[in-house]
């Protein structure tokens, strides 16, 4: 096993406790080790540079070392983890050693090596990294360190990015909190009571703390979008061809119906489109055969950055009524939308419903049986959620299941035909992207998510989807009217969470993003019309 950069050999145990035992122990030897290096003697206030190429200039023109950027986010790194608990695997070590070859690089060379030159990043639990695990959230995949890099942390350390750490996902990643019986519960930052969500939640718990400048997730149902909504980050879950998979192990692995994307997070949107422009022209597809051949389109991003757009609305999906806060940011958005002189189209939630109940079926098209294989091999309980996914159905016959798949490209066909089709009253054009909420509420107590119908359908279809933070509860929503009778069983229960949870909301200030969707690898469009948005929001 390895970590912080010192290999120790152990002899691994049977039972999962003792597992859990030894990797949480080596965790804590790896931040205690560094942590005894007097960082808080450094200047913390690098860790406020939300923007990437402002922190690299600052690099670049020799006003910052890439060690004590370095040593600056691992100070906050560890604090944010003594608060959230959000940390997996750590790289600390590793981190200064390369941040150390940075520095010797742009001493000799007077230039930085690329253009994330001494940025720190993190990885979510299931990007490998050579020498750690990646567990996934289960037991079973302790002790079982990865061989090599994934492709796209490859890829990012050739552009100059630090790798501090990996940090903290749901058991199984498939829902919408972070918590494993391995390295536990992930709390929020504004509450201990409140989740951060996932499955990418360890990461923005991290992100929000300044612990991290740049973070990496998946997303197979909302699970970069939904932790960033509730952290108030920007997540961009792109088309699932866009950036490499490669080196990425994942729940159901070798499925293809609803395949899973590999985002960034932030808290600068001029940072994910950096990053995002940069990876792509190091050109994925020559290293992962899944990725599309498509280059980075400047023109698109330009085109719509610059010009009137046309934006549907949905402010409901008509399945489970957004909470009074994130519909009153939503609409507040859009009369800013139509001052600035763009068109505003009324959305419908159409074919959602019958996308959203093949991705359903698809979740449990094998019984359960790829996530208890995991969980047999590490002897692990189960959580909660993940006991009731895996018994939700039994596995289905391969002709059924291509039956799924005719369902779902039926589906497919059916949204892009709508697409098409809606046009704006005003001037007979397409909407460019669709606007709407991410989740029908803001960051809730542990174990209480149930609907994410909002991000989910995207990932049926696989359109490239953003989220921006857009504002936060308030006290006027306190007295929004709130009195309607329940559509369904999850209308009901969302009701009462507002109901039960809306002043402890208020008084949290939690915040609230909306939700920007266009087609599949309309990333460059998606990025523009977000910065136009920001811009309107700042």
């Amino acid at each position: 096993m390895k970590q912080g950069g010192h290999f120790t050999m152990v002899e691994i145990p049977r039972g999962w406790q003792d597992k859990v035992r030894l990797k949480r122990e080596a965790q804590a030897q790896a931040i205690e080790t560094i942590a005894n290096e007097n960082l808080q003697e450094l200047d913390p206030s690098v860790t406020d540079i939300d923007d990437i190429s402002t922190l690299v200039g600052r690099i670049a023109s020799g006003e910052l070392s890439s060690e004590a950027v370095t040593k600056a986010y691992i100070y906050k790194a560890i604090a944010a983890h003594s608060q959230t608990n959000c940390l997996t695997e750590i790289l600390f070590q590793e981190a200064l050693s390369r941040a150390r070859e940075l520095d010797d690089y742009w001493t000799q060379h007077g230039k930085v090596i690329g253009p994330l030159h001494g940025v720190p990043v993190t990885l979510k639990d299931q990007f490998d990294t050579r020498g750690h695990d990646t567990t996934i959230g289960y037991v079973g995949r302790t002790f079982n360190p990865a061989t090599e890099d994934a492709v796209l942390v490859d890829m990012l350390k050739k552009l100059g990015a630090i790798v501090l750490a990996k940090t903290n996902l749901p058991q199984s990643i498939m829902w919408c909190e972070t918590e494993n019986p391995l390295w536990g519960l992930t709390t929020n930052p504004s509450s201990k009571d409140y989740t951060p969500g996932g499955s990418t939640g360890g990461e923005a718990a991290l992100l929000s703390l300044h612990g991290s400048l740049l973070g990496w997730g998946t997303d197979i149902g909302g699970s970069i979008r939904i932790p960033s909504h509730m952290m108030g980050l920007y997540g961009l879950k792109p088309s699932s061809s866009r950036l490499p998979y490669h080196g990425v192990p994942v729940s159901t692995d070798g499925q293809e119906h609803v395949p899973s994307s590999v985002g960034p997070l932030a808290r600068s949107l001029p940072s994910l489109t950096l990053v995002m422009k940069e990876l792509i022209q190091l050109k994925p597809w020559e290293r992962d055969a899944r990725c599309a051949p498509v280059p980075w389109r400047d023109d698109i991003f330009r085109k719509f950055k610059s010009q009137p757009l046309t934006i549907g609305v949905l402010a409901d999906d008509g399945v489970v009524r957004p909470h009074p806060p994130v519909r009153r940011v939503l609409l507040s958005l859009v009369e800013k939308l139509q001052a600035a002189g763009h068109d505003i189209v009324e959305w419908n939630a159409d074919l959602h419903p019958e996308c959203i109940q093949v991705m359903d079926e698809f979740y449990t098209a094998d019984g359960g049986e790829d996530i208890r294989r995991d969980m047999l091999a590490g002897g692990e309980p189960f959580i909660p959620h993940v006991e009731a996914l895996i018994n939700r159905g039994q596995p289905i016959s391969v002709y059924e299941y291509w039956q799924l798949n005719k369902r779902k490209q039926l589906l497919q066909q059916a949204y892009l035909k709508k697409w098409n089709e809606v046009k704006s009253p005003k001037t007979g054009k397409q909407v460019d992207v669709v606007l709407m909420p991410p989740m029908p509420h803001t960051a809730v107590p542990h174990r209480s998510c149930r609907w994410v119908g909002y991000t989910k359908i995207w990932n049926v279809l696989d359109y490239s989807a953003l989220v921006v933070p857009a504002g936060k509860v308030a006290s006027v929503d306190s007295d929004a009217a709130w009195d309607y009778g329940p559509r369904n069983s999850l209308d009901e229960w969302n009701s009462a969470l507002w109901t039960d949870n809306k002043e402890t909301m208020i008084e949290l200030g939690l915040p609230v993003c909306v939700q920007i969707a266009g087609r599949r690898l309309e990333e460059e469009k998606v990025l523009a019309i977000g910065a136009v948005i920001d811009e309107l929001l700042q």
